[in-house]
C-alpha cells in the first residue's frame, strides 16, 4: 500500500470519531435536515479524506438514488454516503454531495453526538 496523503482542515470541521481525521468543514453544510438509522445527519458539498465506496440505487424516504457508502480513510470506518444520481428532478440537488452521520462523526467542538430513538421525519429526510 502507498503514502497516505491526508488532507487537515483549518477552522471548525468535523472528523472521524474513531481517528479523529478531518472530514468536512461546518462551512460547507448545505442541510441539516437529514436523518439516517442512527439519527441526525448533515449534507455536506464536500468532504475530505474519504474513499468512496461501489454504487448501489437505494430506496430512501424521497425516492430512488444511486449512492456510495463513503470511509474515512484513517481507519476505514463507515462516516456516510455520497449521492451519485437522484432519480427524482426535486433531488437532482444532492448529486454530487456526501452526507455524514452525526452518530459517525465528531462535531466541530469534538463533541460525540449519541444519537435518538426517536422517529424523525421531513421532507428532505432519507434513510439509507
Amino acid at each position: 500500500m502507498g503514502r497516505l496523503f491526508v488532507v487537515s482542515l483549518e477552522g471548525k470541521f468535523y472528523s472521524c470519531k474513531h481517528c479523529k481525521t478531518h472530514i468536512a468543514l461546518y462551512d460547507d453544510i448545505v442541510s441539516k435536515s437529514f436523518y439516517c438509522r442512527h439519527g441526525k445527519a448533515y449534507l455536506f458539498s464536500k468532504v475530505v479524506n474519504v474513499t468512496v465506496g461501489e454504487k448501489e440505487d437505494r430506496m430512501m424516504r424521497t425516492g430512488m438514488h444511486t449512492v456510495a457508502d463513503i470511509f474515512c480513510v484513517g481507519c476505514g470506518s463507515i462516516v456516510g454516503w455520497k449521492y451519485e444520481t437522484a432519480h427524482e428532478k426535486a433531488e437532482k440537488y444532492k448529486e454530487g454531495k456526501s452526507v455524514l452521520e452525526c452518530f459517525k462523526v465528531l462535531g466541530p467542538d469534538g463533541s460525540r453526538y449519541w444519537g435518538s430513538h426517536e422517529v424523525h421525519g421531513g421532507s428532505d429526510s432519507d434513510d439509507p
